[in-house]
């Protein structure tokens, strides 16, 4: 590495951003969010990119928005399709498809919050059809925020295709073969 750098710099007068170059494997670097599997039959997604896309849907979940599911959903919409635009054609379906269970508990996260108090919830839960004594227990629930996004009674009250009737975008589209 340092002999090409030195001939980068000196012979061709460029600069050498050290951070990002290196010689090595192709399966130990990354390249434009991708990385590639160690026998290079796949293409994956970057650590690093799915450290910021999920830094970003915290951004833009977080608790002091104060609006609306469906508002926020259509915030939501046009990076996720951007993202999906960009990384949705890598050869590992499973990161995508656990990316959207994260979003839609984050979601059923930022719901949680915004009900603010047991009774509120109790009513919450009531009103989309979960049984009297499963919505008492989780709306008395000491638990945490995302620990009880992830509850049965708020799975039940807020289901995969409540987030689809509100026009959540997938990230991981099946193609028919």
């Amino acid at each position: 590495m340092a002999s090409v750098s030195r001939f980068l710099t000196q012979k061709l007068r460029l600069k050498v951003n050290e951070a990002k170059s290196a010689v090595a494997r192709p399966e130990e670097r990354k390249f434009l969010g991708f990385s590639i599997s160690n026998d290079g039959s796949e293409w994956r997604i970057a650590p690093k990119a799915l450290d910021k896309f999920k830094m970003q849907i915290r951004e833009m979940t977080r608790r002091t928005r104060g609006i609306s599911l469906p508002q926020l959903i259509e915030d939501l919409t046009p990076y996720l399709i951007g993202w999906r635009g960009y990384f949705g054609f890598c050869q590992t379906p499973r990161v995508l498809t656990n990316l959207e269970a994260w979003i839609r508990r984050r979601l059923r996260l930022y719901l949680w919050r915004q009900w603010q108090n047991g009774h509120n919830r109790f009513n919450e839960l009531r009103r989309r059809g979960v049984p009297k004594f499963n919505a008492a227990v989780a709306a008395g629930s000491p638990k945490g925020f995302w620990r009880m996004s992830g509850h049965p009674a708020v799975q039940q009250a807020l289901p995969n295709r409540y987030f689809d009737s509100l026009g959540l975008p997938r990230l991981h589209v099946s193609v028919p073969a």
